[in-house]
């Protein structure tokens, strides 16, 4: 049985790619597979759909893969390519008649109450997005009967969560990862992690350090997210990554068997 399908909304950093300007052969390909919107993945297990992050390109995503339900959003942490979509879970609050719950530290929960305030005021707006805040811990918790294990990493000094769901994995915006997180990490059949570009960056793993880490790991197959135009063209590229290792591309639906 197909027990998990993933869907990598987007694979691309804080800007995508192409970025506004660029005329490198990266942002000028017309390659698809070169263009990536901002990071984040939809998680459908047992029906329940469960979206990590919600960047400024979240419609557009919504729209490409024909979803028109969501049971939570997961948040890596409060940055904006990350976070900038929220508002537009409103047709899905209005189709589902329910309130989206959203979860994430503390402090992300924070920063989305202040960024979304008028979601969260006493007199709201007609047709405002209906958002329910969990702050969580790093212990696990539930989502509609599916568990969900948060993985401590850090972006440079800032502590962000990765989160594991069965066997499926997912780390982006990390720079680094504790030996004791790791082994939450252990036996997946697919992970997704952060590739920033090949030279070295201070708050994102580049090329080398993530191989290292999925060499480490021993998932099935891992998929590298939050890929830069550093990177270089997929075609040319693509052929150079281990055998079980693959650039995400936009939209790209990977099943998960139990």
């Amino acid at each position: 049985t197909v027990a998990m399908q993933v869907r990598l909304l987007g694979t691309g950093t804080s800007q995508g790619v192409p970025i506004i300007g660029c005329t490198c052969p990266v942002c000028t390909s017309t390659d698809e597979r070169d263009h990536r919107l901002r990071t984040s993945a939809l998680v459908v297990v047992d029906g329940v759909h469960i979206l990590i992050d919600a960047g400024p390109d979240l419609r557009q995503q919504m729209l490409r893969c024909g979803n028109t339900r969501l049971d939570a959003l997961l948040l890596t942490h409060e940055h904006k390519d990350h976070t900038g979509g929220i508002d537009d879970v409103r047709p899905i609050n209005f189709m589902m008649k329910e309130t989206l719950n959203i979860y994430g530290q503390p402090r992300v929960m924070k920063a989305i109450e202040k960024e979304y305030s008028y979601a969260f005021s006493a007199n709201k707006y007609p047709g405002v997005p209906t958002l329910a805040l969990n702050p969580i811990t790093p212990d696990p918790f539930v989502v509609k009967g599916i568990e969900v294990i948060p993985i401590k990493v850090r972006h440079m000094t800032l502590p962000i969560f990765g989160y594991r769901i069965r066997n499926f994995g997912y780390i982006t915006d990390a720079s680094f990862i504790s030996e004791t997180e790791k082994r939450k990490l252990y036996g997946l059949k697919v992970l997704v992690i952060n590739a920033l570009r090949k030279e070295e960056h201070y708050s994102h793993f580049n090329l080398a350090q993530a191989l290292t880490i999925i060499k480490e790991l021993k998932p099935e197959h891992a998929y590298l997210t939050h890929v830069s135009h550093h990177i270089g063209r997929y075609v040319d590229e693509s052929p150079l990554l281990p055998e079980n290792v693959d650039y995400g591309i936009d939209n790209q639906l990977i099943t998960i068997d139990d």
